[in-house]
């Protein structure tokens, strides 16, 4: 294990620049940076899911996910250091699919919502595109893992079927998006939970 941080300011970055994980500095707003910032709130916004009562099997799925993005911003910092493989792609094509198994079949465009948790890990899906648009921006000049590019990828369809399953595992449905514009709202019971969705 390299150094660990003893202080928290360091007065380095006032100059605008701020250091990478081989020693060089780079400008903030350099397109590594804006790739690594992208990643960094993306595993934040996953943070909070995870911070909500989900199911286990999404609990323990999103956790792994949130060690991938940390080992894909390592990789981001360190130009040409590699600590993910085509393993972790794979793994998630079988989350996903195990994830979108049981859901209908969409018919029509659906709507960011529902649960809470649901909502939030649509929010996630929306950045981890702005991510992927980060990193494969940086990589039109500089080196960078097609595994890593493929797995963000892979990730924002994880993050939207994931919030399809939250929805239906709280006793409710897709939000759909409809020409009548007709509202409905998940019901909460007594203790604060949602379960079903009510016109």
């Amino acid at each position: 294990m390299g150094n660990r941080l003893s202080k928290i300011y360091t007065r380095t970055g006032d100059d605008g620049t701020t250091g990478l994980g081989d020693g060089s500095r780079t400008a903030k707003d350099s397109d590594r940076i804006e790739a690594l910032g992208a990643i960094d709130e993306l595993n934040s916004c996953i943070g909070q899911v995870l911070a909500l009562e989900i199911p286990d099997d999404v609990d323990q799925c999103l956790f792994e996910v949130q060690h991938t993005l940390f080992d894909i911003g390592g990789e981001i910092c360190i130009p040409e250091f590699r600590m993910v493989d085509q393993d972790r792609v794979d793994s998630l094509e079988t989350q996903l699919d195990r994830f979108n198994e049981n859901l209908e079949p969409l018919k029509e465009f659906i709507l960011p919502g529902g649960t809470e948790a649901a909502s939030v890990c649509h929010s996630a899906r929306g950045i981890c595109r702005r991510a992927e648009r980060r990193v494969h921006t940086l990589a039109r000049n500089e080196d960078v893992s097609d595994v890593s590019r493929q797995y963000l990828n892979r990730l924002s369809d994880l993050l939207f079927v994931v919030a399809r399953y939250l929805n239906k595992n709280a006793g409710g449905s897709d939000v759909l998006w409809r020409h009548d514009r007709t509202r409905k709202k998940f019901k909460r019971n007594k203790q604060g939970k949602t379960n079903s969705l009510a016109d």
